[in-house]
């Protein structure tokens, strides 16, 4: 008999070989019939995993991380076995469970189509209805090799042999066999509700120089109304869509000729970009930051000293042939953190003026696949709030404290605060290969790192392998409308650069050391910030930020005089006012305002002029506000932007 420790403290006594699925009956019938996976001390595992010693366990369902992950894994298996059955000549790829779905990538001769999806739809039902066991079996490398080649499936072979020389994990479901290290559901019954939401285009290995597979996404819940749940929230996610959205607002577009991921910010994109801009460079220089403005290219020798040109040469446009060192080579910049030390390296330095900051809106530039890229969230060039910050070890912690404090400000300024959560990003010891610097550097930066999240009580995650090629980094995350996580902020903790630039300061002693760097965003990536704002606001961006805050409405001609007068007392204030002098009917005009999704529109007409007053109408729940005095309406106007009011 073994002891196991279940999630609420209580010890049963199992018998030892036991099943964790075995182990789930015996705690509780129900709990069983709606296990998905299990967590065995900790780690998360298959039902199938067998209890061999006292152990701690969790049995996993649907409202679990790594339950619905396993859920929705088995999904994608059914999706796959569906689509061999009706397309036995289709090649298999990979089949993931993602973030409120899953996926699977095939070789076919031509993309599924719409009509195409509703047949593999009604065969996957019938694979659920058959209720078929799924059964878990290993191979040698050798036989799994063999297995795949003469199965015909070349990305299964090319995916097995990643693991050459170990034992090759597999899931059979039926006549299906798929390599799969799991875990999966026990048969395909559970998988009640499920959808097939789009096919689209995929390279395999995400590299536009392999062929383009056919990648086709679904989700899956264990009841309809779930689905349904589901399906009504991702219909109002693609309303809020930026990449919809923001092209019908006009805020920016895309044209072939340029390329992918360089959109063109429109007038309202643009305005709103500066007005971020602006407020960002004066936030950050009552900080005390001190802006600098460098080159958007260097030579590839920059990139050498910084580590950049080995460990991120991929990711960068270069100008000239890397490898001819006869000639010189120069690349856009990536980052400007190796631009920004030559302004610390051009004269010498004392404790005294530490902490030195540096911050710049920086143009940057990244070779982003293009599968990869998606309206302004991911984009090859774009525009970021960067700093440097150099500091003294004992000085770290504070000035840590300080970038942390920025960014919070900010988001909460922009009304994000409460939409992010953060991510712990160490290195990857195992990778060695990825990053520069010593095993006693990188515990030491992330000692340092986890004592200051520690005493912040900072909410993080940790993500290994995730950390820049020379130290941790805090990521600031968020998702968009369809769940994908990208980081919007990252403070960084480098304890390496210093020494590889020559950067050093005189310390009290007399003598000469390296400084601490910090690496930091204060709002982010400028075209990623507008694409969040406008799918969190659905197009009704805050007043502060509304690139047109008032648009006044004149009736009939002989009312413009009054109106541009408003205006002028508007403009006077700071205030981003237009007239709407066309000559439409009044109520084309409100309707217009309306789909703009202005802050306020005010009418003039006859009475308005006669009594110097404005009719107001607020966007939103207000609505009609009624009559005002001008200069209370001014008034208002100007509270809410020097605020920053937020209004739900």
């Amino acid at each position: 008999m073994i002891k196991v420790t279940l999630k609420d403290g209580s010890i049963l006594e199992m018998e030892k070989g036991i099943t964790a699925l075995d182990a789930a009956k015996q705690i509780s019938a129900g709990l069983a019939r709606v296990a998905c996976a299990a967590r065995v001390n900790g780690e998360n595992c298959d039902l199938r995993t067998v209890l061999e010693d006292d152990c701690a366990l969790e049995i996993l369902t649907f409202d679990d991380e790594y339950g619905r992950w396993t859920f929705r894994h088995t999904a994608s298996h059914i999706l796959a076995q569906a689509v061999k059955r009706l397309f036995p000549e289709a090649k298999l790829a990979i089949g993931p469970a993602v973030n409120d779905g899953f996926y699977y990538d095939f070789d076919v001769e031509n993309s599924f189509t719409a009509e195409d999806l509703e047949k593999i739809e009604a065969e996957m039902k019938k694979i659920v209805k058959e209720d078929i066991e799924i059964t878990r079996f290993t191979k040698p490398y050798d036989e799994a090799v063999k297995y795949f080649e003469e199965q015909g499936e070349p990305y299964k072979v090319e995916l097995t042999e990643i693991h050459k020389g170990e034992e090759i994990s597999f899931y059979s479901q039926g006549e299906f066999t798929d390599l799969c290290a799991g875990a999966h559901l026990m048969s395909t019954a559970p998988v009640k509700a499920f959808k097939l939401t789009s096919a689209t285009g995929a390279y395999w290995h995400g590299d536009s120089n392999n062929k383009m597979l056919c990648r086709v996404y679904g989700t899956a819940f264990p009841k309809a109304s779930m689905l349904e749940e589901h399906l009504t929230a991702l219909e109002e996610a693609r309303k809020r869509d930026h990449n919809k959205l923001g092209r019908e607002m006009e805020y920016f577009t895309t044209v072939d000729v340029i390329g992918q991921g360089l959109p063109i910010l429109l007038p309202k994109g643009a305005k709103v970009i500066q007005i971020l801009q602006r407020f960002v460079e004066d936030e950050e220089a009552k900080r005390g930051w001190l802006l600098t403005k460098t080159p958007y290219m260097a030579k590839r020798e920059l990139y050498k000293l910084s580590g950049h040109w080995d460990h991120y040469l991929d990711g960068m446009f270069v100008l000239g042939d890397p490898a001819d060192e006869e000639k010189e080579c120069f690349a856009l910049r990536p980052m400007t953190c190796p631009f920004q030390y030559q302004a610390y390296l051009n004269r010498a330095r004392s404790y005294r003026d530490l902490p030195l900051r540096y911050n710049e809106t920086s143009t940057l530039f990244r070779n982003e696949d293009s599968g990869e890229m998606h309206g302004l969230i991911r984009v090859r060039q774009f525009t970021i709030s960067e700093g440097h910050l150099m500091c003294t070890p004992e000085q770290l912690e504070q000035e840590f404290k300080s970038c942390l404090e920025l960014t919070t400000f900010m988001l909460k300024s922009v009304g994000l605060y409460e939409d992010v959560s953060y991510r712990f990003s160490q290195w990857d010891p195992d990778n060695r290969e990825k990053y520069i610097g010593t095993t006693e550097q990188w515990d030491e930066a992330q000692g340092v790192m986890e004592k200051i999240l520690n005493y912040l009580e900072i909410p993080y995650k940790v993500g290994v392998g995730e950390a820049a090629f020379y130290g941790p980094k805090l990521d600031i995350q968020i998702k968009n409308v369809f769940g994908k996580e990208d980081t919007l902020i990252t403070i960084q903790i480098d304890q390496l650069l210093a020494e590889k630039f020559g950067m050093e300061y005189v310390d009290r002693d007399g003598e000469k050391k390296n400084p601490y760097i910090i690496h930091r965003t204060s709002i982010g990536c400028y075209e990623r910030t507008l694409a969040l704002l406008i799918e969190k606001y659905a197009g009704a961006l805050p007043m502060w930020l509304a690139p047109t805050q008032v648009r006044l409405l004149s009736i009939a001609d002989r009312h413009l005089d009054f109106a541009y007068e408003v205006k002028a007392k508007l403009e006077e204030k700071g205030i981003r006012v237009e007239v709407d002098s066309r000559n439409e009917k009044i109520g084309y005009k409100i309707r217009e305002a309306r789909l703009e999704k202005l802050p306020y529109m005010c009418i003039i007409g006859d009475s308005e002029v006669e009594n110097g007053t404005v009719s107001v109408r607020e966007r939103g729940e207000n609505g009609d506000l009624g009559s005002m005095s001008v200069e209370e309406f001014v008034n208002r106007c100007v509270e809410e932007t020097v605020n920053r009011v937020i209004k739900k």
